[in-house]
């Protein structure tokens, strides 16, 4: 009988920027998909569902606390998970903007992208080509000009913002520069342990996929960090559950969900969030680990608990 068996953290990222509503039918859109999708994927195992906002009228990402407020209400009253609404919104917003879901809701967790990058989406447009929205194609073909800002500046005000309300950080690492980053806010006293780290390894712009790339970010986090953090696996596209599963052997958390690939196997849609919480739920327990509750998700984030949310 295998005795205390490691507890590993899934988070569902349940929609996103990187995606388009064209891309996929199942690509949840409007606040009440967003929110049948999350408690889907929290029913399927996931502790944390990872929160954006779209506009209901045509998709386009937003940052409109109208258009997070039903979807937070409904989540607050259906499940346990812990929410964890985004700072990064979408790279053709203002860091201002990006801001004020967060700065509004007090969330217990929210995500914090570590550094500017190049952030390319454009080469998807050699596989979607059809789009039943202007924007979609602009958004992606704009990208090969585009930088994401995340200036030290900006992290300083979004840091700022949740320190205040004790809400913590995914702090989302797209290369081996923003764990440098990290440790650096780190070392100030303003990220404040045990960090969650989130590695973001396959966008073009950021750090590759391949396994090496994820064992390099794991080295120089160990090496930097120490033991105060928690480590979490985030592949893009076909690279969601072969990078998850290995650095869940290496003892990362993992997540998984539609903002950050839309399959489910080789040229096939994912149907649901939830459908990609079962695989990578399915593919833990078979290593012998042990999924987390969102309860003890909080106690190994020392998250400040569901009743001390604005919302």
């Amino acid at each position: 009988m295998v005795k205390n068996k490691r507890k590993v953290i899934i988070t569902s990222a349940v929609t996103g920027a990187i995606h388009t509503p064209s891309m996929s039918k199942h690509l949840p859109v409007t606040p009440d998909e967003i929110a049948e999708a999350a408690i889907g994927a929290a029913k399927a195992g996931a502790a944390i569902v990872h929160m954006h906002a779209r506009d209901p009228k045509d998709g386009r990402p937003s940052q409109d606390p109208r258009h997070f407020e039903p979807i937070l209400e409904k989540l607050k009253n259906s499940t346990d998970a812990v929410i964890n609404i985004t700072t990064g919104g979408s790279p053709h917003m203002s860091v201002e903007e990006r801001m004020i879901p967060v700065a509004t809701f007090e969330p217990e967790l929210a995500s914090l992208n570590m550094g500017s990058m190049n952030f390319g989406l454009f080469p998807m447009l050699d596989r979607f080509q059809e789009f039943a929205h202007e924007w979609e194609r602009e958004a992606l073909e704009n990208s090969r000009d585009l930088v994401f800002k995340n200036t030290f500046a900006d992290i300083e005000k979004i840091l700022g913002i949740g320190n205040a309300n004790d809400t913590r950080f995914e702090f989302e690492c797209y290369d081996i520069s923003h764990v440098n980053n990290l440790n650096h806010f780190h070392q100030r006293g303003m990220a404040r342990g045990p960090l969650f780290v989130q590695s973001v390894f396959g966008l073009l712009g950021g750090i590759g996929a391949h396994p090496e790339d994820l064992m390099h970010m794991r080295r120089t986090a160990d090496r930097l960090l120490g033991d105060n953090y928690e480590w979490s696996i985030l592949g893009a596209g076909k690279n969601q559950m072969p990078l998850a599963t290995i650095g869940a052997a290496m003892g990362s958390h993992v997540r998984v969900g539609l903002e950050d690939s839309l399959w489910i196997g080789p040229g096939q849609l994912a149907a649901s969030n939830a459908e990609q919480v079962t695989r990578i739920r399915t593919i833990l327990e078979a290593l012998n680990f042990e999924v987390a509750s969102p309860d003890e998700a909080r106690e190994m984030l020392s998250l400040k608990g569901r009743d001390k949310v604005g919302f």
